[in-house]
């Protein structure tokens, strides 16, 4: 991550604190934003090119926002983000900001791996159990890896949890080779 997206993560961070801004709300509304910035190439074309006046892009901002429905905090941040021509870092900013204000809620980040994509009712399992094992609420973020048979890999900082066929696997070969 470049060193600038912490520094607007936190200052945006520090805003929504200070206004005390209903943060799923600001959230929603940047990754409205960033999918609204990621679909269309023409947006990302007119944001990123330095020879379009800063006023026309804070225009086109505008007439999203108005669309969108922004908080005027969060319409201001993008503002900020376009004349400082890092609009289309938003995602690494965006990543920042939930890592910030995930650290201000005691909010833990968990990546679970897994063959196949679990079903709701085993995402919300699979979440109380990481809850409590991390003592801390948690934010889970699922990804598949088809190199797994079965099972899940959990990662809770740098510990990783395996509990993947594979990984069972493994730990059996390595039970067998030591006797």
């Amino acid at each position: 991550m470049a060193l600038f997206a912490a520094r607007y993560a936190q200052a945006f961070a520090e805003v929504v604190a200070a206004r005390h801004l209903d943060v799923a709300a600001v959230q929603q509304q940047l990754a409205d934003f960033a999918a609204t910035l990621a679909g269309s190439r023409d947006l990302r074309e007119v944001m990123g090119n330095p020879s379009i006046p800063q006023e026309q892009k804070l225009k086109v901002i505008d007439a999203i926002a108005v669309k969108i429905g922004f908080l005027h905090e969060v319409r201001n941040f993008i503002a900020v983000l376009a004349e400082h021509d890092r609009l289309l870092a938003l995602d690494e900013v965006m990543a920042e900001y939930r890592a910030v204000m995930d650290a201000e809620q005691g909010i833990v980040e968990v990546t679970v791996s897994s063959a196949h994509p679990l079903a709701a009712e085993d995402r919300a399992d699979l979440e109380e159990k990481i809850a409590s094992l991390a003592r801390a609420k948690i934010h889970a973020i699922y990804c598949e890896d088809a190199s797994l048979l079965g099972g899940v890999v959990v990662r809770i900082g740098s510990t990783v949890y395996d509990g993947s066929v594979r990984g069972r696997l493994q730990q059996l070969k390595e039970v067998l080779v030591a006797q």
